[in-house]
């Protein structure tokens, strides 16, 4: 099979600032992750909120983040990637200025909320403008891509710390806006007029390629909104992201955790039936059937399981074990951010010189390694014996990123929001669960220390089958 491009040239695009506008965007909404966790008690005495509304503070923004993502891949398919990008960072940008000035909880709560649904634009339209470069400048993009995401996810506690303690809890999200604003100029000189537009001329199937190539065709997307299955998939992952969210703190049997544990069982059924009948799906079932998606997706989740269990119960463990003060612990992970950052552009090289699959392999194992060494720390050590754990898990998660643009290049551009929002939400979602999965263990074994060590050998594990899957299915 093959495709012959019938679309117009487009006009010539600066590396830097496509690049610029990737690694921003996936640092200011990754970042939002996690930033607001050390300015709660700020919050709390300034605004009066109770335990329950600042529970929605931290975790609003993830559950429309998580929920909404799916669908904004779709929207970014049917209405171009430029215009639905540039309308994500402008909902991001609004809702963090109304998040910074609010007077109250419920507005604070209401912006968070409204944040979480920009950056569920912004991500997956992110990956997206990606899919059309050449495949250098692609794996380059979705490296950038990864690497801040990394690193917002390692600095968010340390940037948000610093400006509850030096400013005003305000400017974590005050913060947002002049950086929103300078992505939005950035995209108008990165991003071609047109990008993922559906009116421009798609890549057309070669005649006489059977059926399999119609069916490929029909991938390639179009216009229609699956409206049914947009709306099951938001049901079915802004349930399941509640529930593994508050699944740990309120108890899996409390009614509020069944009813959202229903509500994902139903909305995924009604998601399977939704895709199957309609004459455009959202998520065509024939992209899992290509190795190269399915295996980097199946990675990408086996490495949130286990490195965002780490970042959060290695937290809890710097302080309530080794005695490391907040900023200490916050600092620890610093040395992570950097080495990604450092690392991530000679990943490239790497994966021309061993191949996609073993540089991720490779890099799995490392991370795999790192969660090992973590997993012998105890009381009384310091930063000699955190050290070597931090920066292999820092170096592995750099080797990681040809995972990304491994997943992009496996489908046709008109789908690559889809795509985008597939990987971004496998992401998000691996890391609530891998943080439910990892508490389990640790709760279990009655002793923090005992539990944290036994949940970090189980993440390695799974870590290490996702660099199985590597080898096997990617190129």
């Amino acid at each position: 099979m093959s495709l012959t491009a019938t679309g117009a040239r487009r006009r010539p695009v600066r590396a830097w600032a496509l690049f610029l506008v990737t690694g921003l965007a996936g640092f200011m909404t990754t970042l939002d992750n996690t930033v607001v966790t050390v300015a709660i008690p700020s919050i709390q005495r300034d605004l009066g909120a109770g335990l329950a509304a600042l529970e929605w503070v931290a975790t609003g923004y993830i559950l429309t983040f998580a929920g909404l993502m799916l669908a904004g891949g779709r929207l970014a398919d049917v209405h171009g990637h430029r215009r639905v990008l540039l309308a994500g960072l402008g909902a991001f940008t609004v809702a963090s200025l109304g998040a910074g000035l609010s007077g109250s909880v419920g507005v604070l709560v209401a912006a968070r909320l409204a944040q979480g649904a920009g950056a569920a634009l912004i991500l997956p339209a992110t990956l997206a403008v990606l899919a059309g470069r050449e495949e250098r400048q692609r794996s380059m993009g979705v490296a950038v891509w990864m690497a801040s995401g990394a690193a917002a996810l390692a600095l968010g506690p340390v940037a948000g710390g610093y400006l509850s303690e030096h400013a005003h809890w305000s400017w974590v999200f005050l913060a947002n806006v002049p950086l929103g604003v300078a992505i939005m100029a950035l995209v108008a000189v990165a991003v071609p007029e047109g990008a993922g537009d559906p009116d421009r001329p798609r890549a057309r199937v070669a005649a006489g390629s059977g059926g399999a190539d119609r069916s490929r065709a029909r991938a390639a997307g179009g216009r229609e909104l699956d409206v049914a299955g947009v709306a099951a998939s938001v049901v079915f992952l802004a349930a399941g992201t509640f529930a593994l969210i508050h699944g740990g703190a309120h108890g899996w049997t409390s009614p509020a955790v069944v009813v959202a544990v229903l509500g994902c069982a139903g909305g995924g059924v009604a998601f399977v039936v939704a895709e199957r009948r309609a004459r455009e799906p959202m998520v065509e079932p024939g992209l899992f059937r290509v190795r190269s998606f399915a295996g980097g997706v199946a990675a990408q989740v086996l490495w949130g399981l286990g490195v965002n269990g780490v970042f959060f119960y290695t937290a809890i463990f710097l302080q309530g074990v080794l005695g490391f003060t907040p900023t200490d612990s916050g600092v620890a992970f610093v040395p992570l951010a950097l080495l990604v950052v450092i690392v991530t552009p000679v990943v490239p090289l790497v994966e021309r010189w061993l191949g996609a699959g073993r540089t991720v392999a490779a890099g799995l194992v490392l991370v795999a390694a790192g969660m090992a060494l973590a997993a012998t720390l105890e009381a009384g050590d310091g930063w000699g014996r955190l050290l070597p754990a931090v920066c292999a898990i820092g170096v592995g998660s750099a080797l990681t990123m040809p995972l990304g643009s491994a997943v992009l290049g496996a489908v046709p551009e008109a789908r690559a929001g889809v795509a985008g929002g597939i990987f971004s939400v496998s992401r998000e979602i691996s890391g609530l669960f891998g943080i439910a999965a990892v508490g389990v263990i640790v709760h279990a074994a009655g002793d923090f220390a005992t539990g944290y060590a036994v949940g970090l050998l189980a993440a390695a594990g799974l870590v290490l089958a996702g660099a199985l899957i590597s080898l096997v299915t990617l190129p």
